[in-house]
């Protein structure tokens, strides 16, 4: 039986789930971290002094969160042999989240917000994108 090229160059090219599953997760859950970063954020600047100390716990949550999501993608990318733009981006966002935590512990607003905004922008198109081309 002959199986067609086209085929089998999918199957070589289709990333195990051993991994793929993994940083879909951490995907998925760095997302819900920022969402709840954008939420956190908004009670605090409409009064809630209290969700300052929430917003700051949850941020070092979703960093770590986005520290496993960088190594699942390296894991895809060597060991897996799958693309490589996985954990490229997510050390892009590594990059933006630790600059974002530093604006933020200094009070640099003008650049906190926007670039809170950006994070957010680009971990929803990350997590859509990791579940659409690593399957």
């Amino acid at each position: 039986m002959s199986v067609s090229p086209g085929l089998a160059q999918a199957d070589r090219t289709r990333a195990p789930g051993w991994i793929v599953w993994p940083l879909r997760s951490a995907a998925v859950l760095h997302l819900l971290g920022v969402l709840a970063q954008a939420a956190l954020a908004g009670l605090f600047v409409t009064g809630d002094v209290d969700m300052l100390a929430w917003h700051r716990t949850n941020a070092g949550l979703t960093h770590g969160m986005l520290y496993l999501q960088l190594v699942a993608s390296i894991l895809l990318w060597r060991p897996a042999r799958g693309p490589a733009w996985p954990a490229l981006a997510a050390a892009a966002l590594v990059a933006a989240e630790t600059f974002q935590v530093m604006v933020g512990q200094d009070r640099v607003l003008a650049v906190h917000f926007p670039l809170g905004m950006a994070v957010f922008g680009a971990t929803a198109v990350l997590t859509l994108l990791v579940w659409r081309v690593t399957r």
